[in-house]
């Protein structure tokens, strides 16, 4: 079989706050599966004969709950997402083909054709989010770029991109107009220093930012029309 990449997966970035995702496994991989589930909102379920030591902290904390048995079909009822992580071609097929039924997202982990989506390798930086993906063409070529793109885009960005979603509520709240207004000040924000400072160790708060990028600028521009 000729895999065929002429069509690339879409790339979405999905909500899981409060929604249930299922892993189906309990050994390493389900384990790091889950504890990204886990950082992301999601209710996860763990269901495997056995797990492993971190999973079984995890239940133990009431982060996440287990069921110690083996997958059977009725599992996945009430799933928004499912993770399959077993060494199990017969229990794989069969998970992927209940959840597809149910119209719901499914990866069956190092399995292509057993997947409706895939996932990339991710750079965060707190809420900024960089996704590369090779549609599994090259998996090692998509964590290459992936270390560059850390190298680049270094720790001072989660703080940076973090006050600026601060300041932009400041932005919304207290000055009035729209786009036309705002935008400005948006742009001269982005267009300055500020990154750089954060590096520096500076300690900036949204406020300063505010007071320095926007307490005039709405004055200036009714000035100026």
């Amino acid at each position: 079989m000729v895999d065929d990449y002429s069509t690339p997966y879409y790339p979405v970035y999905l909500d899981l706050n409060g929604r249930l995702a299922i892993v189906i496994g309990g050994g390493s991989v389900a384990e790091r599966k889950a504890i990204t589930l886990l950082r992301y909102g999601a209710d996860v379920l763990v269901i495997s004969p056995d797990v492993t030591t971190a999973i079984d902290a995890l239940v133990a904390e009431g982060l996440i709950e287990h069921e110690q048995r083996g997958y059977v079909r009725g599992d996945l009822a009430g799933a928004f997402l499912v993770v399959c992580a077993t060494d199990s071609t017969e229990v794989n097929r069969a998970v992927y083909q209940e959840a597809e039924g149910m119209g719901c997202l499914v990866n069956v982990v190092d399995v292509p054709e057993l997947c409706n989506f895939i996932v990339p390798s991710i750079v965060q930086r707190g809420p900024m989010q960089i996704a590369i993906s090779t549609a599994g063409a090259a998996p090692t070529v998509a964590k290459r770029v992936r270390k560059r793109l850390e190298h680049e885009f270094g720790p001072e960005w989660e703080p940076y991109v973090t006050l600026l979603g601060q300041v932009r509520r400041l932005v919304m709240d207290r000055v009035p107009g729209g786009e036309e207004v705002r935008k400005p000040i948006f742009e001269a924000i982005a267009d300055s220093n500020l990154r750089e400072r954060i590096a520096d160790g500076e300690e900036i708060t949204a406020e300063d930012i505010f007071l320095e990028f926007a307490f005039e600028r709405p004055r200036e521009i009714e000035e100026s029309s």
